[in-house]
């Protein structure tokens, strides 16, 4: 296939996907758009029944291992300001975390991949997941029987960090386990100028949530990275009266699995005992995000020699206390998550974030290039 052509198309592609940035679990218009991409180019997609989000493949002509290539397709509630000549037509929404370019550089992969079937050893599997910014998306494809076959999986994501089309990539944990709580701590209300008839709550939480941050200081090992970060506080609806409830909520995100489990006990236990020693109640829920992501050593070799082989800049790839579902596939299967530069310039999740569009067809060859070559070893 004429490079140019398909420089032009993803670029195009690209910019439509940017300009029309759909929330988790609402990406049906991305979805269409993705089909029909696809089909214009011969590409399967198997027949999984997904709400949103759909699964290409691209089968060999010579036998060997099934691979996946995860993409993730939502956008972010966030007002764009970048200021682009194509920016979100979605007001409020946004793809300010690169994944306009995710999809495009797998719509580019799946079509060199399909180009190349003569060289391709085994089967492909190019995964557009939808809702990965709730941390739970890759669970609908695990519903299904996608990945049953799969024997290894791909991951990658946009990189403000580093000029565009570097590839940083290292070996173990890139990214943290996201785990989500909500503590509710129940007193009594009653008169704001009689807090004696009452169990104030508000005084309760401001002091679990600074005794939750002995967790972090006194109980994990230094040397683990890990946080812990209350993000939300609520109580009371007026000025003159004690409310009954007050609730918080917050993020811990932790890269051990030990650390993990240390981090819900303490969490519950200082919870309950600091209410208690107020005369209150604490109720504490605690919502289990994908644990962390860790690459492969074998795959993570792999990719930095491809990487230069290509003759693309190589840099290492920063642990970070960020979270990605991809982890939920890796506790199945061996699995690699790479980071591609978009150019250096604003963070992920920033208004202004954006992707240089001339870094699109180095990504798709790249990771072609990435599964072609690691059938050819």
């Amino acid at each position: 296939m004429d490079m140019m052509c398909l420089e032009k198309e993803l670029r195009e592609a690209f910019c439509w996907f940017h300009e029309n940035p759909e929330l988790a679990y609402e990406e049906f218009r991305t979805t269409e758009k993705i089909r029909e991409i696809l089909t214009v180019h011969g590409i399967e997609i198997l027949p999984y029944k997904l709400e949103t989000g759909l699964v290409a493949v691209i089968r060999g002509e010579k036998a060997g291992a099934v691979q996946a290539l995860r993409c993730d397709i939502d956008a972010l509630p966030i007002v764009e300001e970048t200021g682009l000549s194509y920016c979100s037509k979605e007001a409020g929404k946004m793809h300010a975390c690169g994944h306009d370019m995710h999809i495009t550089a797998g719509i580019g992969c799946a079509v060199l991949l399909q180009e190349n079937r003569n060289r391709l050893r085994g089967t492909v599997k190019i995964i557009f997941q939808p809702a990965e910014e709730t941390s739970l998306g890759a669970l609908k494809i695990l519903e299904t029987d996608v990945m049953k076959d799969v024997d290894r999986i791909w991951g990658f994501h946009a990189d403000p960090t580093n000029e565009a089309g570097a590839v940083a990539i290292r070996e173990g944990y890139v990214t943290a386990a996201v785990d989500r709580f909500v503590i509710t701590v129940k007193g009594v209300g009653c008169h704001g100028a009689h807090p004696d008839h009452g169990i104030d709550p508000i005084p309760v939480a401001a002091a679990i949530i600074q005794a939750l941050q002995s967790i972090v200081s006194r109980n994990v090992n230094a040397f683990h990275p890990s946080l812990l970060s209350v993000t939300r506080v609520s109580a009371g609806t007026t000025w003159n009266v004690i409310p009954a409830e007050a609730v918080m909520e917050g993020t811990v995100r932790t890269m051990e699995r030990e650390d993990r489990v240390l981090y819900e006990k303490r969490l519950r236990e200082i919870a309950e005992r600091t209410a208690q020693a107020y005369g209150a109640e604490a109720e504490v829920e605690w919502i289990a995000g994908p644990p962390a992501t860790c690459n492969d050593k074998e795959m993570a070799d792999f990719c930095a020699r491809w990487a230069e082989t290509m003759g693309l800049p190589v840099a290492v790839e920063e642990s970070s206390l960020g979270g990605d579902d991809f982890a939920f596939y890796e506790e199945k299967i061996p699995g690699c998550y790479v980071k591609i530069g978009t150019g250096i310039g604003h963070p992920i999740h920033h208004p202004a974030f954006m992707v240089k569009p001339e870094m699109l067809l180095p990504a798709a060859e790249f990771l072609s290039g990435l599964i072609l070559g690691d059938q050819q070893e």
